[in-house]
C-alpha cells in the first residue's frame, strides 16, 4: 500500500487526499476509458507531489472532469500546495487569472488534450498562508481576479458534513454533471473521495444519451444538479428512464421553484430514490443547508436546516417585516475571506462568520426559508422591487422567466415564449403587481433562458438582452461609450483584432507598449479613471466608479510619462532649447520595462516569438521608410544607415551618421532577446526566474558596460553592446514583484550609473533618478489636459525622435522654440501615419493571413514524467 503523502515542512494538507491509498482495490475514478482503483489514483498523486517538489508554490489547474485534472488537483491539496481552480472552458478567463495571479505551477492539456506542469519558477514568488488550500472564483467564467479563499479545514470539514447528511456509502458511484472548477461540482467529488466511493468521471451532459449509457454501465448510483439541470431531465424524459441503482440527486445552485421540488421529489418516492434540495455558496465552501428528504413534498418552499457542524442566525433588518432578517451562516466550512490580488494571499482569516445576503425566515417547524435577496433590491422609479419575488410570481402565472434590474428606471425580464403577445402578457402581469408603469418593463422573449456555463442564470446577459438595440443604459450615472460593447469597439479599432469579446483583455489580445498608451487615454477618458491593472482585467470588468462624475483630477502612468518628458529632453537638448540629457538612455530602460510587461506573459512559445517580431518591425519599418526618404533628398545618411548597421559598418568621420544610434542599439537589444527566448532552455529559465533571468543579464552587461572583456573603445563597438544592461535593469524592475525585489534592482541603477557618463554628473542624477520613479510609483498624479499632452508625445516617442533630426534644422536659425516645437507636431505627423501603415502588419504576419487570438495553450514538450503529466513552458505575448 502506498504510504500517505506527507504534507511540505510548515504547512497543513487535506485529509481526505492524503488517505486515497487506504481505500486500496476499490474503484476510486470511472471514465469512459475504464476504472481507476483507489491505490493507482494514490499512486498517481504522490508521483505528482514529489513532482511538484519540497517548495510551497501557487499551483493553477485548469478545471476539467479528467482524471489528470483531478490528479494534480489531489496532489496539490495532498502537499499543501494551495490550488487555484479555473474554469478549463474558457481560455480568456484562464489567461485572466494567469495575469492577475502569477501561479508558479500551470497544469493544463496542450490543444491534443495532454496534460502538462508548466513549472515558472522552482520557488514561489508569493507569501502563501500556511491554512490557505484553495482558491475559486465567484463569478463563473468572466476571469474576474476577485476570489474565495479556503482553508484546508474548510474543505475537510465540508466534505464530511455532505458525506454525513447523505449518508455516502463507499458502494455510492457519483456522475459529474457539473464542472470542476464549481464549488459544487468539486464539493460531489471531495466528499465521495472522502468515504471511499466512486466518482463517475465525466464531461458529457444530462441532455447526452451517452451520459446515460455510462451512468447506467457504471451502475450509477447519484448524480447533481442545478435548476437548469431539470429543466434538460424533462426534456430527456427522465420520468420514464431505467435507473436500477440510483439512489438520491441532490439539487444546488439556485432555487428551484416549490413545485419543481414537488414534482421530483413524488417522482424519487415512486421511483425508489430521494431528492436533495441544498442551500450553499462558494463562500461557505459548498453547502450550508440541506432539505431532508422526507420534507421536500410538504415544504419544498424551504431550504432546510443546517448542515452538521454548522448554524444559522438571523440578523434582522430595517426594511424588512419582524421575524425575517439577513441570513447569517457560521461553521467551519467558512472561507478565510476573498482575494482580489496576490498580496491577499498572505492574509488568515478575515472573518468568522458568513453574511449570505439572503432574506430569509424561520418557519415553526424549524426549516429555514429564503424569502429575498438583500442585493438584487432596486428603487425603480422610486418603488422597491424585488427581481426574485417578480420571478416567483411569474412562475404563478405559468412564466418562466429571469428579472434584473437594469436601472433605476427599468426592470429587465427574459421570458421563455414565443410571440409578441407572449410579451404583453408578462408586461401587464409585472405592471399590475408592482405598480410599474409599463414603460419600465423591459421583456424580451426567447426560446431558452440565457445561462452561465454552470446552468445558473446569466443576470448580465438579461440586462444586455433586453435595452433597446440604440441606446445605452439610461442611468445618469453611465458615461456615453462606457459599455462593455463600446469597449469591445474601442479594443478592436485599437488594436485591430475583430475577435475583441467582453471576457478579452488588453495582454490577451495582443497589446504592446505603443497601443498601451493610446489604450490607457481612451479607456481613462471613458471610464473616467484609469483602473489598476486594466490590461489584464477582462473587458466585462472595466466600469465607471460608483456613484459619481468623474473629475478632471487623473492619474498617469509613470511609464508613460517618463516616455513623454524623455523624448521631450532629447528633442529640446539636441536643438538645443535647453540642456537637459539622458532621455535616451532612459527610454532604453523604458523599453527593457515594456519587453517585460507586454512581452512576457504567458502565451505560448510561437506565439511569444511572433509577435516579438511584430514589435521590432514596428520600430525597424517606420526607421527605414523615413532613412530612405531622407536618402531621396540629401546625403546625410548612407546605405548603412538605411540597413540601420551605422554602428557596424558605417563610415567614422560621419558627423550625422549616428543620428540614429538609439534606434540602433534598441533593434539589435530586442533582436538578441527574441532569439534567446527562441531556446526552449532560456524560455524555461524565464518562466522560473521571471526577475532572476534579467538581473543576471544584467550583471553580463556590466562586462561591456565597464569595459572587462578585452573589446575594443567604446567608439568603435556598437552601443547596443556598452548600453544592453540598462535594458536588462529595465526588464528586471517590471519583474520585480517585492519590496526587496525592487530595493536590489534599485540600488543596481544606483551602483552602476555612476561614471557612464564622466563629467556629467547632472545626466546621471536625472537616470537614476526617473529610474526610481519607474520602479517605485507605477502612477503619478496628473490632470486630464496633461494626460493627453503626454500620451500623444509618449505613442508618439519613436517618430519624433526620427524625424526631429530633419525638421528642426530648417527653422532653428529663426527662432530655435518653434524650431522645438515644429519637431514635435511633424514627428506625431509622421508617427499617425505610419500607426495606420503598422496595424496591417499582424494579419500579414499571422500564420494565417490574418490576426489571430492566442488560446494560451502551451506547446508539449519531450519531457515527461510517471503520472502523464509533462513540464512544459507557457508564453506570453510582446509590446516595447
Amino acid at each position: 500500500m502506498t504510504a500517505p503523502s506527507a504534507p511540505l515542512p510548515g504547512t497543513k494538507n487535506v485529509p481526505f487526499a492524503t488517505e486515497l491509498a487506504t481505500h486500496g482495490d476499490r474503484t476510486a475514478v470511472i471514465t469512459a476509458d475504464g476504472p481507476v482503483s483507489y491505490r493507482e489514483l494514490a499512486a498517481r498523486v504522490e508521483a505528482t507531489a514529489h513532482r511538484l517538489g519540497r517548495e510551497r508554490r501557487l499551483v493553477l489547474v485548469v478545471g476539467a472532469n479528467t482524471v489528470e485534472a483531478l490528479v494534480v488537483h489531489l496532489a496539490a491539496l495532498s502537499a499543501g500546495h494551495p490550488v487555484l481552480l479555473v474554469p478549463g472552458d474558457h481560455p480568456e478567463a484562464v489567461q485572466s487569472l494567469i495575469g492577475a495571479y502569477n501561479p508558479d505551477v500551470v497544469a493544463r492539456p496542450d490543444a491534443g488534450g495532454e496534460w502538462l506542469l508548466d513549472e515558472r519558477r522552482p520557488v514561489s514568488a508569493h507569501d502563501l498562508h500556511p491554512d490557505l488550500a484553495l482558491l475559486l472564483s465567484t463569478s463563473g467564467s468572466t476571469g474576474s481576479p476577485k476570489l474565495v479563499r479556503l482553508s484546508h479545514e474548510n474543505l475537510q470539514a465540508n466534505a464530511e458534513s455532505i458525506a454525513e447528511y447523505l449518508g455516502i456509502r463507499d458502494t455510492d458511484r457519483a456522475a459529474t454533471t457539473l464542472p470542476m472548477h464549481y464549488c459544487y461540482g468539486l464539493s460531489v467529488i471531495h466528499s465521495h473521495l472522502l468515504h471511499g466511493a466512486a466518482v463517475i468521471l465525466t464531461g458529457l451532459s444530462v441532455a447526452d444519451s451517452c451520459f446515460w449509457d455510462l451512468f447506467r454501465t457504471a451502475h450509477g448510483t447519484t448524480f447533481a444538479g442545478v435548476p437548469y439541470t431539470f429543466d434538460l431531465l424533462d426534456r430527456v424524459g427522465f420520468a420514464a428512464m431505467d435507473l436500477p441503482h440510483l439512489r438520491y440527486v441532490t439539487q444546488a445552485g439556485g432555487r428551484l421553484a416549490p413545485d419543481r421540488v414537488r414534482h421530483y421529489a413524488a417522482l424519487g418516492r415512486a421511483a425508489g430514490w430521494e431528492l436533495f434540495a441544498m442551500y450553499g455558496q462558494t463562500e461557505a465552501t459548498a453547502r450550508m443547508s440541506y432539505l431532508p428528504p422526507g420534507l421536500a413534498e410538504t415544504h419544498p418552499e424551504a431550504a432546510g436546516v443546517p448542515i452538521p457542524g454548522g448554524s444559522f442566525r438571523l440578523e434582522p433588518l430595517a426594511d424588512w417585516p419582524e421575524g425575517t432578517g439577513e441570513l447569517v451562516y457560521a461553521g467551519p466550512n467558512v472561507m478565510l475571506g476573498y482575494a482580489q490580488t496576490p498580496h491577499d494571499l498572505a492574509l488568515g482569516r478575515t472573518l468568522d462568520e458568513l453574511h449570505t445576503g439572503d432574506i430569509a425566515r424561520r418557519t415553526p417547524d424549524g426549516l429555514y426559508e429564503i424569502v429575498g435577496r438583500r442585493s438584487r433590491f432596486a428603487k425603480i422609479l422610486g418603488l422597491r422591487i424585488d427581481p426574485a419575488q417578480v420571478e416567483t410570481m411569474l412562475v404563478r402565472h405559468g412564466v418562466t422567466a429571469l428579472c434584473a434590474a437594469d436601472d433605476d428606471e427599468a426592470l429587465a425580464i427574459a421570458a421563455v415564449g414565443t410571440r409578441a403577445a407572449d410579451a404583453r402578457r408578462i408586461r401587464g402581469l409585472v405592471t399590475s403587481e408592482c405598480g410599474l408603469p409599463a414603460r419600465a418593463v423591459r421583456v424580451h422573449v426567447l426560446a431558452d433562458l440565457p445561462r452561465l456555463p454552470t446552468g445558473k442564470p446569466d443576470y448580465r446577459a438579461v440586462r444586455e438582452l433586453t435595452r433597446p438595440a440604440d441606446s445605452a443604459p439610461s442611468t445618469p450615472k453611465q458615461i456615453p461609450g462606457s459599455g462593455p460593447e463600446d469597449l469591445c469597439l474601442l479594443y478592436a479599432r485599437i488594436l485591430d483584432r475583430p475577435e475583441v469579446t467582453p471576457e478579452s483583455t488588453f495582454v490577451s489580445l495582443g497589446g504592446d507598449s505603443l497601443s498601451y498608451v493610446e489604450m490607457s487615454l481612451h479607456l481613462e477618458e471613458r471610464l473616467g479613471h484609469l483602473p489598476t491593472d486594466w490590461h489584464i482585467t477582462p473587458i466585462r470588468e472595466l466600469r465607471p466608479p460608483e456613484g459619481r462624475i468623474p473629475a478632471r483630477r487623473r492619474a498617469l502612468e509613470s511609464s508613460v510619462a517618463l516616455r513623454a518628458m524623455a523624448i521631450f529632453c532629447i528633442v529640446g537638448s539636441h536643438i538645443p532649447v535647453f540642456g537637459i540629457k539622458g532621455g535616451a538612455h532612459l527610454l532604453l530602460a523604458i523599453a527593457g520595462y515594456n519587453f517585460a510587461r507586454f512581452h512576457l506573459t504567458t502565451a505560448e512559445r510561437g506565439e511569444r516569438i511572433r509577435r516579438a517580431c511584430l514589435s521590432i518591425a514596428r520600430v525597424a519599418v517606420p526607421t527605414m521608410i523615413w532613412i530612405g526618404f531622407v536618402l531621396l533628398l540629401n546625403d546625410d545618411y548612407t546605405l548603412a544607415n538605411l540597413a540601420l548597421l551605422d554602428s557596424v559598418f558605417g563610415p567614422e568621420d560621419s558627423k550625422t551618421g549616428m543620428h540614429f544610434w538609439f534606434i540602433e542599439a534598441l533593434v539589435y537589444i530586442l533582436i538578441v532577446a527574441v532569439a534567446l527566448l527562441t531556446l526552449p532552455l532560456a524560455d524555461r529559465a524565464e518562466r522560473r526566474f521571471p526577475y532572476g533571468l534579467p538581473l543576471t543579464l544584467a550583471a553580463l552587461g556590466l562586462l561591456t558596460r565597464y569595459e572587462l572583456l578585452g573589446l575594443p573603445d567604446r567608439a568603435q563597438i556598437p552601443d547596443a553592446v556598452t548600453v544592453f544592461w540598462l535594458f536588462a535593469l529595465g526588464w528586471a524592475a517590471a519583474k520585480a514583484s517585492t519590496k526587496a525585489q525592487r530595493v536590489i534592482v534599485t540600488a543596481a541603477a544606483l551602483a552602476t550609473v555612476p561614471g557612464f557618463f564622466p563629467g556629467d554628473l547632472g545626466r546621471e542624477a536625472i537616470i537614476i533618478t526617473t529610474f526610481a520613479v519607474l520602479v517605485w510609483a507605477p502612477s503619478l498624479p496628473s490632470r486630464e489636459r496633461v494626460n493627453q499632452v503626454a500620451g500623444v508625445l509618449a505613442t508618439n516617442s519613436l517618430y519624433i525622435y526620427l524625424t526631429h533630426w530633419q525638421i528642426f534644422p530648417l527653422i532653428d536659425g529663426f527662432s530655435r522654440h518653434l524650431a522645438f516645437l515644429a519637431s514635435l507636431i511633424f514627428g506625431i505627423a509622421y508617427g499617425t501615419a505610419a500607426t495606420r501603415l503598422m496595424r496591417g502588419l499582424p494579419s500579414r504576419l499571422s500564420p494565417n493571413g490574418r490576426a489571430r487570438r492566442s488560446t494560451g495553450q502551451s506547446p508539449p514538450t519531450t519531457r515527461r514524467w510517471p503520472p502523464q503529466l509533462s513540464s512544459s513552458r507557457n508564453v506570453a505575448k510582446e509590446g516595447l
